[in-house]
């Protein structure tokens, strides 16, 4: 028997079912194939086939890592000491996935299919199996890690001096949480427990801190965009959905980001030294530089009729420090306008395309091989300079991974922004008829969309839209809320 629209409204929603459903709907695998299965059970995660006379041995370094509280896909180590010049040495640990995914493997192809790990909220779907992301290639404390170590030196200046990349075996001391370490360096929360455990690991976050800050102000300098969009994030209790919350910046989040960004560039240099075809990470030129210009003119600022990150740059950062309440949504806009992030195939001689928001052009994706297959890719490129072997991919084989993987995080976005409006559908759902205030977040042929003050769910203006404006404070009457078809629909009801 069919159920009524009210029924249905009442019914508890399986936000679980709902995500595998989305997954198969934007051309993902949720399901391991049974050979996929029986290939990684067959590990021995006690064999590791150790490359001898290569691999150093790093495991007394007071390496640790630093993720979300929940996470055990642990991608990546630091550890970092002064030296005599005021530079600092860096090293990042990454962990050798290549090692137990070989090229061609049946665990490899369904992670190339997938192209990354699906985050939800209610449920993640992992590139790679839980035996391996989440335990034999996972950089967990108590135990030894294989690794692909790489090492750079951060001047007083911020600029890098790239140093080489090579194989490692690690142990990580300490697993870290955003959330603590954020908040104890931005001096707002006590020292974390799992910190003062470990002798002398304060120092060396604080270290840490000092090189991401170094590397900040560099980055500041030469044009990189302060760009600050917000993310809601599901909470669930007993499976249901209680609240939305909202993911903040804080200091270890850009502690780990500056780091990532300098170990990326050094494996650009380190590929671009060896002469081999490899692949960039890219954002181009915007491809609306005319709407972001007129963007800037609504708030009374003038950009240069052609493309200047840096003029964009000293625009964000004061419209951040000015207005921080719609800084958000400013960042949205301009990151809609600058247009997507992309893979692209560089080839020895030709000049990179480089990376606009970062204000870089030698960049790539190499330090999340558990959780991105553009990773391990690169993680390959690098192990065939190390070992002097030719690359183990063709030309060919590089630009058809460059255009997949590129449409497949397409793909991913469009999966995780759906799943985000059918979590805030089933929050809003018993709430038909209230009166909100939020502001609104864009205003198009497309649609007018509105983000909530609380929660901070965003939906759709269907009725009353016209006029509106991107930035506009606005009461909005909720009219419909259906996490089937991930749609919150809104009624404006006046300005705020």
């Amino acid at each position: 028997m069919r159920r009524t629209g009210e029924e249905r409204s009442r019914a508890p929603v399986d936000l679980e079912a709902i995500a595998w459903d989305v997954m198969k709907k934007y051309g993902f695998r949720p399901n391991y194939p049974g050979a996929v299965l029986r290939e990684v059970g067959a590990i021995d995660p006690h064999g590791r086939g150790m490359p001898a006379g290569n691999t150093q041995d790093l495991r007394e370094l007071l390496w640790s890592s630093i993720d979300n509280y929940d996470s055990m896909d642990l991608d990546q180590l630091e550890y970092c000491e002064k030296g005599g010049d005021g530079g600092i040495h860096v090293q990042v640990a990454i962990a050798d996935v290549d090692l137990r995914v070989p090229k061609g493997s049946q665990t490899d192809r369904h992670a190339a299919h997938n192209g990354a790990s699906i985050y939800f909220d209610v449920v993640t779907f992992p590139m790679l199996p839980l035996r391996l992301s989440g335990g034999i290639t996972s950089l967990l404390p108590g135990r030894d890690c294989m690794a692909m170590v790489v090492e750079y030196t951060i001047l007083l200046d911020g600029s890098i001096r790239y140093g080489s990349v090579f194989r490692a075996i690690v142990a990580n001391h300490a697993k870290l949480v955003y959330e603590e370490v954020g908040s104890w360096l931005e001096g707002t929360g006590p020292e974390p427990s799992a910190v003062q455990a470990v002798a002398g690991l304060a120092d060396q976050i604080r270290l840490q801190n000092e090189v991401a800050l170094r590397l900040k102000e560099r980055r500041t300098r030469q044009g990189a965009l302060a760009l600050e969009t917000i993310e809601a994030q599901a909470v669930y209790e007993k499976g249901a959905v209680k609240d939305l919350v909202l993911v903040e910046e804080n200091a270890a989040r850009s502690l780990i980001e500056e780091f990532m960004v300098a170990a990326n560039r050094t494996m650009m240099a380190f590929l671009s030294s060896a002469g081999i075809p490899r692949i960039e990470r890219v954002v181009r030129t915007p491809r609306d530089w005319e709407g972001i210009v007129a963007t800037a003119a609504e708030l009374g600022v003038s950009l240069p009729a052609e493309p200047d990150v840096q003029a964009l740059s000293r625009f964000l950062l004061a419209r951040k420090e000015a207005d921080p309440e719609r800084f958000p949504d400013l960042s949205l806009t301009v990151v809609k306008l600058m247009g997507p992030g992309e893979y692209a195939l560089l080839e020895p001689g030709n000049p990179p395309v480089g990376h606009f928001a970062l204000a870089v052009t030698d960049y790539t994706h190499g330090t999340a091989p558990n959780r991105r297959y553009i990773d391990l890719v690169i993680q390959r490129l690098l192990k065939s300079v190390i070992d002097r072997k030719p690359s183990p991919y063709t030309v060919q084989e590089l630009g058809d991974l460059c255009a997949w993987l590129t449409e497949r995080e397409k793909e991913s976005k469009k999966a995780e922004r759906f799943m985000r409006k059918a979590a805030a559908a089933v929050l809003l759902r018993d709430q038909i008829g209230r009166t909100f205030t939020g502001l609104v977040t864009g205003a198009s042929d497309k649609g007018t969309y509105v983000r909530l003050t609380t929660p901070p769910a965003e939906g759709r203006v269907v009725e009353g839209e016209r006029g509106l404006r991107v930035g506009q404070k606005v009461r909005v009457r909720l009219l419909g809320a259906d996490p089937y078809r991930g749609y919150i629909d809104f009624a404006f009801s006046g300005k705020a």
